[in-house]
C-alpha cells in the first residue's frame, strides 16, 4: 500500500563490472589505434602594412607641406594620422623622415626604432624602417651602428 506524500525509498544502482582493463583486471593493457595527427600548418603569410584612406590622405598632405618647406605643418599632420593609427609603422617612418629633415636625428632614430618594432612580419616595411634608422644614426655620426643595421637580414 502506498502512502501518498511519502517518497518512495530510493535504491542505489549497482556499479557495473569493471570494463576498463588495468591494475584491477588480469587482462593485458594494449594501446589502441592512435588518432591521426593534424596536417602541418602552413607558415603564416608575410604581413604587409597599409595606410587607411584617412591616413593616406594625411600622409599626402604632409608630403605636400614638407615639399613647400612647412615641416611644422607636415609634423602636425602626421601627428593627426598617428592618433588614427598609432601602431602603423609606415606612419612612424614618415614622421622619422620629417624629423630628419628638421635635423632632429635623435627623434628620427626613435621613430625608426618604433617603426621597426611594429613592422615585424613585413620585410618591406622593416627595410624602410631600417633605412630610416641607419640614416638617423649616420646623422649622429654613429656610422658603425648604421652599418650593423644595414647588415640585418631584413635589409637584404
Amino acid at each position: 500500500m502506498l502512502v501518498s506524500g511519502c517518497p518512495a525509498p530510493s535504491r542505489r544502482p549497482e556499479p557495473p563490472p569493471n570494463p576498463i582493463p588495468g591494475p584491477q583486471s588480469s587482462e593485458p593493457v594494449t594501446p589502441g589505434p592512435l588518432a591521426p595527427s593534424p596536417p602541418p600548418r602552413a607558415p603564416p603569410a608575410p604581413r604587409e602594412n597599409h595606410l587607411s584612406p584617412a591616413t593616406r590622405s594625411l600622409v599626402t598632405q604632409s608630403r605636400t607641406l614638407a615639399s613647400r618647406g612647412d615641416l611644422d605643418g607636415a609634423s602636425s599632420t602626421l601627428d593627426r594620422a598617428l592618433r588614427i593609427e598609432p601602431n602603423n609603422p609606415l606612419l612612424w617612418i614618415e614622421l622619422g623622415r620629417v624629423r630628419l629633415a628638421e635635423s632632429d636625428a635623435h627623434q628620427a632614430e626613435s621613430c625608426g626604432r618604433k617603426a621597426l618594432a611594429l613592422a615585424s612580419g613585413d620585410r618591406g616595411t622593416q627595410a624602410q624602417a631600417g633605412r630610416l634608422l641607419a640614416d638617423a644614426l649616420r646623422a649622429q655620426r654613429r656610422n658603425q651602428e648604421a652599418i650593423e643595421i644595414e647588415r640585418q637580414p631584413f635589409m637584404r
